[in-house]
């Protein structure tokens, strides 16, 4: 048929390309869902940072990923259980962040310049979600469309350039996005406690993504590459952490429509190393010694996903949508170092490490009638650990002193969520969940014994999968100029993995060798059940136009019950898990070109050890910001980070000394946004 070009005065469509990936299900509604906005991202220098302003988020320590050693960069929700492993399943458009090695996350890798949103799934994800996902989801979307450009200059030398940009021809894309930042970080241990041997947490990071959408009939397929590498200070001489890595990913992807189903095809692989030197400490802090020198942990992890998901289903008087999927994981790698410094030089080199994997099944339904929300899934897994390996030799003579080959093991392990959601009269609703869900032992929990100054933690090849059930109850209020939510909610974690004490220094240890004075032996266990009941609260006002108050409180009460495997522990809070924690906020626009907000965030103790000896006290934070408009999309910004200079306790040593976190830090930037 002739087509007819339309006449010169004709407006045409605007086409907006956007990434390969299938929408939030429409049964997430039913569970704890929380968005956070490009806008909401924008004051946050780091990702972990950003996400902080939900309460109960946090990194395995108190430190951000500003400062934190890679190894415990893992992220959890609901302040259950931190681990330095994470217990939550971060993605990227569907492409798992977490390291393939040790389950952390490297935060650089993913500006928030660099990112349209993020959907926060608290409790366990089941469905679409699978292993790793075991207090929750932290969903990345990568953006779509415009350009911003963000550069800062900070107190201690702190330099930060990021930006992303997105180029459209047609019905194809290509998105850009990049990091480079710098800092000459503080010193952890202040005060009278220091000594010369103490140094500053410096961090120098890159990163850089390309990503290109183009048009496959009526489906869209994206290529994304991926790199980061980030080298920083541990904060005593000697003792320093690099980490890289790339990712690639190709997605097929097809929206769901009323006359079609959509689904989605995945395929991805991701490569990651580590080099990580630590010391052992003097008692007068003004001396180290090396204790281990892991210089490299090469580890490749892959997978795919397949999902196919109908929409607009008509069942009875309601709407019906379905999913139905499978994915695969598989990661290998191991750890090479040298350890047993001894005369001026390492006498020990150790590789250990193997081989995990997990696959799965699933489907997830979602049935919409009236004022009714009815959703929930299923999962079937097998999971695999294979080709464990621990080798020791001595570096003088090559001789063998501890030759390891741990046995393959595997299992099957079911999942399942069910939720149901009720909207009230005056925009209240009304919801209650329950899930269970599972976290494999990472490679580095398995194979690789570390050291944190005079501190050693054993491996633990037979590690079993942890395993969470959990229900809760929530409430929701949207008004016109307020909004108000609250959940309760209680979960049993099953074998949960933990650092258990054996024993102190100085002494001589089976497999472990020498610990100094001052210094703990510690091993990775499935010690027992942890149980934690808990309480969320969010609320949001706007008072005018120009004034708005936001803040939320978490409450987890969680307990210890070591069990056979660990009874000294039973009564007990585990390691890191704070029973409070609250953030508020205000953001007041006194002129057009002008805005003003202050963030606050207060913390309960904690504790920095499974014994609950080493007490962490509570703390409170606060960050000012002021953003002035010199022209549209163009902003200059001053902040102030922990303004009032609060001493925040991260650590504690099991001689006392404390390591605190960032000591206020003046901020001036730029914002370029188009």
């Amino acid at each position: 048929m002739l087509q007819v070009p339309p006449p010169p005065d004709a407006t045409l469509p605007e086409i907006v390309v956007t990434a390969a990936r299938l929408p939030l299900a429409a049964g997430e509604r039913a569970f704890s869902v929380v968005r956070l906005s490009e806008a909401d991202l924008a004051d946050g220098r780091r990702l972990d940072e950003a996400l902080g302003q939900i309460p109960a988020v946090t990194l395995f320590r108190r430190n951000s990923s500003t400062s934190a050693n890679p190894t415990t960069q893992g992220i959890g929700l609901r302040g259950i259980a931190p681990s330095g492993a994470g217990r939550a399943l971060v993605t990227l458009d569907g492409v798992p962040m977490n390291d393939p090695f040790g389950g952390w996350v490297i935060w650089s890798q993913a500006p928030t310049e660099s990112l349209g949103g993020v959907d926060l799934i608290r409790g366990s994800g089941a469905g679409p979600y699978g292993a790793g996902a075991l207090t929750g989801v932290v969903q990345l979307r990568e953006r779509d469309a415009g350009s911003v450009l963000d550069a800062s200059l900070a107190e201690r030398g702190g330099v930060r350039l990021a930006g992303s940009t997105g180029v459209q021809r047609g019905a194809a894309g290509v998105v850009l996005s990049g990091l480079w930042e710098r800092n000459d970080g503080f010193r952890a241990v202040r005060g009278p406690d220091a000594g010369t041997a103490d140094t500053s947490l410096n961090v120098e990071a890159a990163a850089a993504a390309i990503r290109a959408d183009l048009a496959v009939g009526t489906a869209r397929l994206s290529l994304r590459a991926g790199t980061f590498e980030e080298s920083r200070g541990s904060g005593l001489t000697g003792a320093n952490a690099r980490a890289s890595g790339n990712v690639l990913s190709a997605t097929l992807a097809m929206t769901p429509a009323p006359e079609r189903p959509g689904w989605r095809v995945q395929l991805w692989r991701r490569a990651s190393d580590l080099q990580n030197s630590s010391v052992a400490v003097a008692p007068d802090r003004n001396s180290t010694t090396p204790a281990n020198d892991q210089f490299a942990t090469p580890a490749v992890g892959w997978g795919t996903n397949l999902a196919l998901r109908r929409s607009d289903v008509t069942l009875g008087a309601g709407r019906l949508e379905w999913e139905i999927g499978a994915d695969a994981r598989r990661a290998e790698g191991e750890t090479r170092e040298q350890f047993r410094f001894m005369a001026g030089t390492f006498t020990r080199g150790r590789v250990a490490g193997g081989a995990t994997s997990v696959a799965g099944v699933y489907g997830e339904a979602a049935w919409e009638v009236g004022d009714w929300l009815v959703a929930g899934g299923a999962r079937l897994d097998h999971w695999a650990n294979a080709s464990g390996h621990r080798l020791e030799r001595d570096l003088a003579t090559g001789a063998a002193t501890l030759h390891e080959r741990d046995p393959d093991r595997s299992g099957e392990i079911t999942s399942a969520r069910l939720a149901v959601r009720r909207v009230l009269a005056d925009g209240h609703s009304l919801r209650a969940a329950a899930y269970s869900g599972f976290r494999p032992a990472t490679l580095n929990e398995l194979h690789r014994p570390f050291r944190v100054g005079n501190d050693l933690t054993e491996a633990n090849a037979a590690l079993e999968p942890e395993r969470l059930q959990g229900v809760e109850i929530g409430w929701a209020w949207a008004g016109t100029r307020a909004d108000l939510s609250a959940t309760v909610f209680a979960t049993r974690l099953e074998d949960a993995v933990v650092n258990v004490t054996i024993g102190a220094g100085p002494g001589v240890f089976p497999r472990a060798g020498f610990v100094p004075a001052g210094g703990v032996l510690r091993q990775r266990r499935n010690a027992g059940v942890i149980s934690a009941e808990g309480l969320e609260a969010t609320g949001q006002v706007d008072l005018s136009a120009a004034l708005s108050l936001r803040g939320a409180v978490s409450l987890t009460d969680a307990r210890m019950d070591g069990g056979d495997q660990a009874p000294q522990l039973t009564g007990l809070r585990p390691a890191q898990a704070p029973v409070w924690s609250a953030t508020a906020g205000l953001d007041w626009t006194p002129a057009d070109t002008l805005r003003l907000s202050a963030d606050l965030r207060w913390e309960g103790r904690r504790f920095g050890d499974d014994l609950n000896s080493q007490v962490l006290d509570a703390a409170v934070t606060a960050d000012l910001r002021a953003d002035w408009r010199l022209r549209p999309g163009v902003s200059l910004y001053i902040a102030l980070l922990n303004a009032f200079d609060a001493e925040v306790e991260t650590a504690e040593t099991a001689t006392g000394v404390a390591s605190l976190g960032p000591p206020r830090m003046g901020v001036i930037g730029l914002r370029v946004s188009y």
